[in-house]
């Protein structure tokens, strides 16, 4: 494991995702699935979001797109919240999530509206 990028990945992670969510998925990870945390956070948080050629808000539409078309809910919520933390706005996430149905189906896109009127209206943003 790579500690810088591994520390640089919690950081950006934390700011995305939220510290409560972040630090709770590492607090409950066992010895089986530790290995999978540091994974995530060292390559996908520490690796790729830290990466100049995307801002943050960018990042966080392509997953919007990405998650909706593998039909992946608990992921999407959490990006979701993510998006809004990156300056996305409710308005984006709609047309993202509108141009899923031409690309992704209707079906996907409509689960996908489901989930982000449920992070709108929670009151965790």
């Amino acid at each position: 494991m790579n500690k810088d990028r591994f520390d640089a990945g919690l950081e950006v992670r934390r700011e995305v995702l939220g510290e409560e969510y972040v630090n709770q998925s590492l607090k409950s990870a066992d010895e089986f699935t530790m290995d999978l945390q540091q994974l995530v956070t060292e390559y996908c948080w520490g690796e790729v979001w830290t990466r100049p050629g995307l801002s943050r808000k960018m990042r966080s539409m392509i997953n919007i797109a990405m998650l909706t078309a593998l039909n992946r809910p608990h992921e999407l919520k959490l990006h979701i919240r993510g998006a809004l933390r990156n300056g996305v706005s409710k308005e984006e996430i709609k047309e993202i999530l509108l141009q899923t149905a031409i690309y992704c189906g209707v079906p996907a896109a409509i689960d996908s509206f489901r989930v982000a009127r449920e992070v709108f209206e929670s009151k965790e943003i």
